[in-house]
């Protein structure tokens, strides 16, 4: 039993290393600075892949995406998604994608789906009774002829 304290207390004892940065300010200052370099390249996208929105949305896209994260307080995890938009900030300048992979960040937000088991059922028996409504009308319509 003695060795299994000692374990417990060593397991709580570290300090997890961190990826990047040392501490949460650190981290919010790599963020801004990704931030800042989409923000300057967005121009250059919208010309290079001519892309049907305006400079302005494409921002506004930018910071919906950064705003997604916004709550996100573990340095290591923003030190993880700092890395993946460098990226996809990479992958973009050097023109790796293509035209439809930039477009998917700009599809209209999706409804989202339901959670609880009353949310489902009350949305696959509206969508039901409605393809029943439809059947009833186009029989109805066929036996009309």
């Amino acid at each position: 039993m003695a060795g299994a304290g000692k374990v417990a207390a060593a397991v709580t004892g570290t300090a997890v290393k961190p990826i990047f940065s040392r501490d949460l300010a650190e981290a919010k200052r790599r963020v801004r600075e990704l931030y800042r370099a989409w923000f300057r390249e967005i121009p250059n996208t919208v010309h290079i892949y001519q892309l049907d929105f305006t400079v302005k949305q494409g921002r506004d896209k930018v910071r919906e995406l950064f705003m997604k994260n916004a709550h996100v307080t573990d340095p290591r995890v923003i030190d993880m998604l700092v890395i993946k938009g460098k990226m996809e900030l990479q992958e973009t300048i050097n023109v790796w994608k293509q035209r439809t992979h930039i477009m998917r960040y700009f599809h209209e937000t999706e409804t989202p789906q339901p959670k609880d088991f009353l949310s489902k059922f009350y949305a696959v028996s509206s969508s039901s009774a409605l393809t029943g409504a439809r059947m009833k009308l186009t029989t109805a319509h066929l036996c009309q002829i």
